[in-house]
This record gives structure tokens, sequence and C-alpha cells, in this order.
């Protein structure tokens, strides 16, 4: 659980630092911060993919053949399952409380810890973040992810209060249950059946993918994609 150890304290220190500051992040800092949070994102995903492909030249074509079949599989279930649809619901739910957020407003702890927990748990790299921090205890996705959630709280801590700090706990329990299961209980199984390497090269052009949406490289719907880390072992287990 090292990754979202680093994202809680990633809340709490942005969250301080931004009642400390008390000057919002100025646009030439924000672009800074953009860049390099994508960089390392583009790193990140494309080291887990690397190191996931083992084999001669064909087994590794067969490999990434396989991971681009369950992306496009995983793509279609996750818009059947409407999954991209009702993360968009929930980030146009917190904009409207950001939209309603003042300092006399008597519910802004509430609104402020309602928001920050679900645009920090619903992240698309908070949930492959901490499925590759369970399976490969590789958490530098969620360290990424705790520098963005970190910045995040910085402003959000200007409208909401302190309900932004809090909101760190159910991303500790979302995330840390995830990583949890994954290591209890699909590790073992998936290392003994050899299907290991398949979720992680899926799940780090998935984090890829994440750094193409900051870059604004193009449009990715993130969450439709997240079943195809289901269908990865499943079909290198097929097609053995």
């Amino acid at each position: 659980m090292v990754g979202t150890w680093l994202n809680v304290a990633g809340i709490v220190v942005g969250s301080v630092c931004g009642l400390l500051l008390k000057k919002p992040i100025s646009a030439a800092n924000q672009f800074f911060f953009k860049a390099v949070l994508g960089a390392l994102l583009v790193l990140c995903g494309l080291r887990l993919t690397w190191t996931s492909l083992n084999g001669t030249v064909f087994q590794i074509f067969k490999q990434l053949l396989i991971v681009v079949i369950a992306l496009m599989l995983g793509r279609i279930v996750g818009r059947l399952l409407r999954l991209q649809k009702t993360s968009n619901r929930l980030g146009q739910f917190a904009r409207d409380k950001m939209l309603t957020a003042t300092p006399q407003n008597p519910n802004r702890f509430s609104d402020g810890f309602c928001v920050c927990a679900l645009l920090f748990c619903a992240a698309p790299l908070g949930i492959v973040g901490a499925i590759s921090d369970g399976l490969a205890g590789y958490y530098f996705p969620l360290g990424i992810k705790a520098l963005m959630d970190g910045l995040g709280a910085m402003g959000f801590i200007a409208m909401f209060g302190f309900g932004v700090m809090l909101s760190a706990v159910p991303v500790l329990v979302f995330q840390g249950t995830i990583t949890l299961l994954c290591a209890r209980f699909l590790l073992p199984y998936l290392d003994q059946q050899n299907l290991l390497d398949p979720v992680n090269a899926t799940s780090g052009l998935l984090i890829f993918c994440v750094a193409l949406i900051i870059f604004e490289i193009k449009k990715i719907e993130i969450t439709d994609y997240l079943p195809a880390l289901i269908f990865a072992p499943l079909l290198t287990f097929w097609f053995r």
C-alpha cells in the first residue's frame, strides 16, 4: 500500500500548503506542473508495459496483440456498462458543487468532503494505480497521482475548507482495499498461471493514455477501458 499512503500524504500536504499559502497557483506554474506530470506518466506507463513483455520478437508481438484486443473488448463492455458516462455524471456533480462554494455556505465542509472524495477516488489512474501496486508493487502511478491530488487539494481547500483534507480517508479505504485484495487474492493465482504480465502491460498502456489526456493530445474515455484488465489475462489463457 505504498502508493495509497503516498496519495493520502499528497492530499494532506496539499491541503496544508493551500491553507498556509492562500494564493492560487500561477498559470505558468500550472503549465509547468502539467508538463512534468504528463512526462512522468508517459515514462511510468511505458516502463510498466515494456517490463511486462518478454520472450522472442514473435512472442512480444503476440502479447501486444492480446493487449490491443483486450483494450478493444474492454471499451465495448465499458460503453455497455456506461462506465464513462457514470464517471462524467460524478464529475458534473462535483463541478456544480464548486459553482455554489462560498465561505457562507453552511454545507461547505460536507460539500468539500464529497466533491474531493469523488474526484480523488473515481479517477481511473487511482484504480489502475492501486491494481498495479497490489499486483506488481509498482507504486509510481499512485505517487504521480499523489502530486496531482495534492495540487488539486491546494485549490479546493480555499473553496471548501477542511473537508478537503478529510477526503484522504475514503481514498485510503478505496485504493487500499483494491491494492490489498489484488495482493491477497489475485496475485497468487495470476502468478501461478503466468498471467500477471498481460495485466501489467495493459495497466501501463492505460497509464500512458492518461498522459495523452493531460497533454490534450487526444480525448480518451479511460474509464470505459478498465474492463480490459479482465480481458487481458483471459485472452492470454485462451490463446496459449
